[in-house]
């Protein structure tokens, strides 16, 4: 990896939606060879992470194309967060992904990312032909179903009280202000688990998962690995390793997967 950060990709701000639900989506982009790098953030989180600067700096010492964006209500995108659920972000990842990608991708997501990226892949399976196809998925501590699982299931009778009432509760975090959950995250993610039968997404998966994760326990990326095919699947434990696998040995472990599918 480079030691100096490479220019800032200019930003653009496309749009995504009809009507009522238009918001604009910020991307920052560059064209090199392929496999691209495809980032999928986490929940509450934007493209200027550790992780996704890290990344962006490996691919332009690499010369690799790359891209990277916010969902609504996060980062420099449009949009108000509480409007935020699982079937609106997957609606803007599809449509960057089709507008920025050509050719083998490697999509990367973290947390809710590491959903993202298997919903992406689903969708991209369901179609005849796209100009961008997947090379392979990098989950890092990836939370698939966490509406349900994660959170709604560990809920207190007094929070889903308040969220079925008051429509959101705002959540403490350990990362800094409390943020709310909504009950249309909740209701709309239903539309979208995957936990319950096979995940066929027709490339190499590597796993990365945190022994010592508060947010996403082991556990659950043991469930995910046991429902994606059996063919070049790899999950590596890192024992002390927490959510958001940011240290610099983390990082190196997150490039060398990348390295390793291409």
């Amino acid at each position: 990896m480079t030691n100096s950060a490479p220019e800032e990709p200019e930003l653009v701000l496309i749009e995504v939606g009809k009507d009522d639900s238009a918001r604009r989506i910020a991307v920052r982009a560059r064209e090199g060879c392929v496999p691209g790098l495809f980032w999928l953030g986490g929940f509450n989180s934007d493209m200027k992470g550790t992780k996704a600067l890290a990344l962006d700096a490996w691919a332009a010492e690499h010369h690799r194309a790359r891209v990277r964006f916010d969902y609504s209500g996060h980062g420099e995108s449009g949009g108000a967060f509480t409007d935020g659920t699982i079937g609106r972000w997957l609606e803007e990842s599809v449509t960057v992904f089709d507008r920025f990608c050509s050719g083998p991708q490697i999509v990367i997501g973290s947390s809710m990312g590491g959903w993202m990226a298997l919903l992406l892949a689903r969708e991209i399976a369901r179609r005849e032909a796209t100009a961008g196809t997947l090379a392979g998925l990098i989950l890092i501590a990836p939370a698939p179903d966490f509406t349900e699982v994660l959170m709604w299931n560990g809920f207190s009778v007094e929070v889903k009280r308040e969220i079925e009432t008051k429509g959101v509760w705002l959540r403490p975090s350990q990362y800094g202000e409390p943020y709310p959950i909504t009950r249309a995250l909740i209701e709309e993610g239903r539309n979208h688990l995957l936990l319950g039968s096979a995940i066929d997404v027709g490339c190499p998966v590597r796993i990365l998962q945190g022994a010592q994760d508060p947010d996403v326990p082991w556990q659950h990326a043991f469930a995910l690995a046991h429902r994606l095919p059996k063919d070049d699947v790899v999950l590596t434990m890192i024992q002390d390793g927490d959510h958001r696998l940011s240290r610099p040995q983390d990082i190196a472990r997150i490039l060398a997967a990348v390295a390793e599918i291409g």
